[in-house]
């Protein structure tokens, strides 16, 4: 009987050695994917960032764009676009969203396209700046916003 008690745990040494890593390789990757997922990145709707977006602040300019460059607003989050754009009386940073939405949209952005934007002005970094609830152009309008602030990737939520 001794024997049988044997060779049975031998058997469950190897399933357990087995089954352990791959649970753990699992659960890594799990984690790891989920981690994207938690609060957008410092970009979800009750966030600093977008508690930063004011109604009542809400203007439209139009202008030429300069330059697409990426940053990283406030420590910790995902980075994001902004566009630099030269209108009539200043060249204005125009904060979009997080990179992983804007690249996601049909509407792509280059140096020398025409905008029209409408968002909350601020001053960010010391510099003037706005947050986008919308852009358009070529005729199209790329909507990031609604008028409260309420960001589009987070709307599934808010509904």
């Amino acid at each position: 009987m001794s024997g049988k008690k044997t060779a049975m745990s031998g058997k469950k040494i190897v399933w357990i050695s087995i089954v352990i890593p791959v649970f753990l390789i699992a659960s890594a990757s799990f984690a790891q994917a989920w981690r994207g997922w938690r609060g957008s990145g410092g970009w979800g709707a009750g966030s600093a960032y977008q508690r930063m977006y004011d109604p009542q602040t809400v203007e439209t300019v139009k202008g030429t764009i300069e330059s697409v460059q990426k940053f990283t607003p406030m420590h910790g989050m995902y980075s994001g676009i902004h566009l630099m754009v030269k209108t009539e009386k200043e060249t204005i940073s125009v904060h979009l969203g997080p990179e992983w939405y804007i690249e996601r949209q049909d509407m792509k952005f280059s140096k020398g396209d025409s905008v029209q934007v409408t968002g909350s002005r601020l001053t960010f970094d010391g510099k003037p700046a706005i947050i986008a609830q919308e852009v358009k152009k070529d005729g199209g309008t790329l909507v990031l916003r609604n008028k409260a602030g309420i960001p589009e990737w987070a709307g599934w939520r808010m509904k």
